[in-house]
């Protein structure tokens, strides 16, 4: 019928002695639980089925409120935007009060090598099935701060602004060779019909 979002064959229910409804998933953002029904029915003495009706109906769980979260463990990376502050809680691991103000404790320094080298490390996908590392590439600057294995990379068309472990690799290191002049002829042409 067109309808966008059609998730799996969830079942059938009877309505009547000619009319069935038939369930399907609705994949439909801001729709979570809800569900296609698709209603069959058959007129007395007809030997045609037709679909009565197409419908984007709540399930049983799609009105209910999802458990709730306290604001303080459903803030996740990624979620600050322009305008939104997010304080740190009062106990966090990765801040300690000095006389000179918060500082990072070892442990939120840790936390972010941690983080940086599961994103951008030597184990990641793109580092092992790159030829060429971040190390010998134009476009990683160190950070003598985090120390000599981590950097942040200044490709605009890589991970610009990421810091990267010195043995991270990607496809757009400075050393990579250019591409062929895609406007050179390779071939001569030839007309086939005429043989």
């Amino acid at each position: 019928m067109g309808e966008d979002g059609v998730g799996a064959h969830t079942g059938v229910s009877v309505l009547s002695r000619d009319a069935v409804a038939h369930h399907f998933a609705a994949d439909v953002p801001g729709y979570r639980g809800w569900e296609w029904n698709v209603i069959l029915a058959c007129a007395e003495g007809s030997r045609f089925v037709t679909v009565n009706e197409v419908a984007l109906m709540p399930g049983r769980d799609a009105l209910q409120a999802p458990d709730w979260v306290p604001y303080e463990d459903r803030v996740q990376p990624g979620d600050l935007q322009p305008g939104v502050y997010i304080p740190p809680r009062a106990d966090d691991e990765r801040l300690e009060d000095t006389d000179s103000g918060r500082t990072l404790t070892k442990k939120g320094f840790e936390d972010s090598l941690k983080r940086w080298r599961e994103e951008y490390g030597p184990t990641t996908e793109s580092a092992e099935l790159s030829q060429l590392k971040c190390e010998t590439c134009a476009f990683f600057l160190p950070v003598t701060d985090i120390g000599k294995f981590f950097g942040v990379c200044c490709n605009e068309f890589s991970d610009d602004g990421h810091v990267v472990h010195a043995s991270y690799g990607c496809g757009a290191h400075s050393e990579t060779p250019g591409p062929k002049n895609l406007a050179t002829q390779e071939h001569t042409p030839f007309d086939d019909e005429r043989f």
